[in-house]
């Protein structure tokens, strides 16, 4: 879908629920995550690419998801917001991309916008909840993060938007952080290592991709929270 959709955990998706829903910072209980990170915003983010240069090759699709603060100071996923995105003129697709991923970037029922609108509008909602956060600035929380960084960085070049909210090269790894945790570094199978629900029919669309990389980084961030200590004290 291109539109800004929102959603929250429920417990069809196999995980556990949040206590209840502070999506909104009206709430007396909203707790901002500014804090916990060093202001930084951790937003989770997925790409899916017609290959593996993000100079040279197409930016299909583009997902995120917002994380929130439960009152025991848990993390939570809070809203998703993701958008197919038509390839900029001249971009490379490579075949075997589109075999992974399944998407035909030319099917005339796609609702794809170009990369600019895309990118401005998914950029508008995660300095919104950095904002509402009281933090500083947005780090890209990614599996192979890099990756997703740098397409996200080279559209927003080509396409000439100034305001990029995300941190221009730091991220959070959940390869690195799941390997560390959970031994694993596949996402598959370090979200079915940690004991959330994986479907494979889902895969490879950056919405579910991003939504499950989301749950698991929550799941390795709350598992060292004793270490870490209460948040906020």
């Amino acid at each position: 879908m291109t539109s800004d959709h929102r959603s929250t955990p429920d417990s069809s998706t196999g995980d556990p629920p949040p206590d209840s829903d502070h999506s909104s910072e009206s709430g007396s209980d909203f707790i901002p995550v500014g804090g916990r990170f060093r202001g930084f915003m951790p937003v989770v983010v997925d790409v899916e690419t017609g290959g593996f240069n993000s100079g040279t090759d197409a930016l299909l699709e583009v997902a995120a998801v917002l994380l929130g603060m439960r009152p025991d100071g848990q993390l939570q996923t809070v809203e998703t917001h993701s958008f197919h995105v038509a390839p900029f003129e001249g971009a490379n697709i490579e075949p075997a991309s589109l075999e992974v991923n399944g998407i035909d970037p030319h099917h005339p029922l796609r609702p794809a916008l170009p990369e600019k609108e895309a990118l401005s509008r998914l950029f508008r909602e995660v300095r919104r909840s950095v904002s509402e956060n009281n933090c500083n600035r947005a780090v890209l929380v990614g599996h192979n993060a890099h990756f997703d960084l740098g397409f996200v960085n080279a559209a927003a070049a080509r396409t000439g938007i100034k305001r990029n909210p995300f941190h221009p090269f730091s991220v959070f790894d959940t390869a690195t952080l799941a390997g560390v945790a959970l031994g694993q570094t596949v996402l598959r199978r370090a979200v079915e290592k940690a004991g959330l629900a994986w479907d494979g029919a889902e895969a490879h669309s950056a919405r579910y991709d991003t939504e499950r990389t989301a749950v698991l980084f929550c799941e390795i961030v709350n598992r060292f929270q004793q270490a870490f200590g209460r948040y906020p004290a």
